[in-house]
């Protein structure tokens, strides 16, 4: 499960990147599969307390798909965007019953519990450890995090990334309006693949993995993608400034002339890997 290597800068500024897409985030990035979130939960079996931490949380999608089927008795919710984390306390609201739940802004690998017996027994990261000091992420939950404690990665790429004719297509147009580098953070651009999470897994603590792949298959309007592109690093407003509307009337063009039936094919994998300390159950 390789992804980007690029160092992970301190706090993002709460505006500077993905805080006026919070609702659109929540909207129109892709869930967690089923099946996943049932190997998430199958990883507390027998934990009488049940306690996530949950790294770069943005919208709370993580919690928000276990609680239904996790008695968790207290979540921790991390990320550097104070937008988003008003959007995952609101969205965990309706189901968190009687577990009680921390926001915490800033980096994730500065996060520390606010109250003594909140040991973690899960982490989570999905879809955002290649923003963080990834090294110094792993020290922190070594630090904070219950013995038999599980740490769980998770990604499954994006549309940038998906091989399509129309993804192909929109990558070209927006490559036409950004320049042939992809975009990435709030002022920089993809620096290539680096090592892989599993050899930061293997330096750590939780040097004990397990890879799981869930196959996905999405289909999406040609609007929902132009909300999805306002939520990603490489094709939200602000790079695009004043020649947004008219990137999206593109777009949108583009999409609609791929579309088959009104909609577009993604066949994507989600990728989890399961990492525990040395002598954790397998």
């Amino acid at each position: 499960m390789t992804r980007p290597g690029q160092p992970a800068s301190a706090a993002v500024s709460d505006d500077a990147l993905f805080g006026p897409e919070a609702a659109d985030y929540a909207r129109y990035r892709p869930g967690l599969p089923d099946a996943a979130v049932r190997l998430l939960a199958a990883t507390q079996h027998g934990e009488p307390a049940p306690v996530l931490l949950d790294l770069g949380t943005g919208t709370g999608q993580v919690p928000r798909a276990l609680l239904p089927v996790l008695p968790l008795v207290h979540v921790d919710l991390v990320d550097v965007n104070q937008s988003m984390l008003q959007a995952a306390r609101a969205a965990l609201e309706p189901v968190r019953g009687g577990c009680t739940v921390d926001v915490h802004i800033g980096a994730a690998h500065t996060f520390t519990p606010a109250a003594a017996g909140r040991a973690p027994t899960l982490i989570t990261c999905a879809r955002s450890f290649h923003w963080m000091s990834r090294r110094e992420v792993l020290s922190m939950a070594d630090r904070v995090a219950a013995p038999r404690a599980v740490v769980a990665i998770m990604g499954d790429g994006s549309l940038w990334t998906y091989e399509a004719d129309w993804t192909a297509a929109l990558r070209e147009l927006i490559q036409s309006y950004l320049g042939e580098d992809r975009r990435a953070g709030t002022g920089g651009t993809y620096a290539g693949p680096g090592r892989s999470y599993e050899d930061d897994l293997a330096e750590s603590a939780f040097s004990e993995v397990t890879e799981h792949t869930f196959a996905v298959s999405r289909t999406w309007a040609p609007k929902d993608v132009l909300g999805y592109l306002r939520t990603t690093s490489f094709a939200r407003p602000a790079l695009l400034a004043g020649r947004h509307h008219e990137f999206e009337a593109a777009a949108l063009r583009l999409l609609q002339g791929h579309a088959r039936e009104g909609v577009l094919k993604e066949d994507a994998v989600f990728t989890v890997l399961l990492a525990r300390r040395p002598g954790g159950d397998a």
